[in-house]
């Protein structure tokens, strides 16, 4: 597993995002409404639409293309659609509010 330095968590402000690039792969990292942050790929399933470019919405984002909507927890689209996004854990260091992406380089290598 490798450890992403991805900036400070104060540089996205809530019900936001940012994209983070690793090689290929495209990641937005979002701010929830209580702080938390989560990572997922930056792809919706059903016509590749930008999810950082989405609502939040409590711990949802909303495709901006049709509006499929993405639980930001497990990254499975939610019914009556199917689907779902790879998601990446996120760790914050307390001390610092630094935040990394833990991803495997087989995501890296995948993409």
């Amino acid at each position: 597993m490798k450890r992403v330095h991805i900036g400070h968590i104060s540089e996205i402000a809530i019900k936001r995002s940012r994209v983070v690039r690793i090689g290929d792969l495209e990641i937005a990292v979002f701010k929830l409404s209580d702080g938390v942050i989560k990572a997922i790929e930056n792809r919706c399933p059903h016509k590749a639409g930008k999810l950082s470019e989405g609502i939040v919405c409590d711990h949802h984002v909303f495709c901006p293309l049709h509006d499929w909507k993405i639980d930001l927890h497990n990254g499975l689209v939610q019914a009556p659609d199917d689907g779902c996004v790879t998601k990446f854990e996120v760790e914050i260091e307390d001390a610092s509010g630094e935040m990394y992406l833990h991803i495997s380089e087989e995501s890296i290598l995948a993409s």
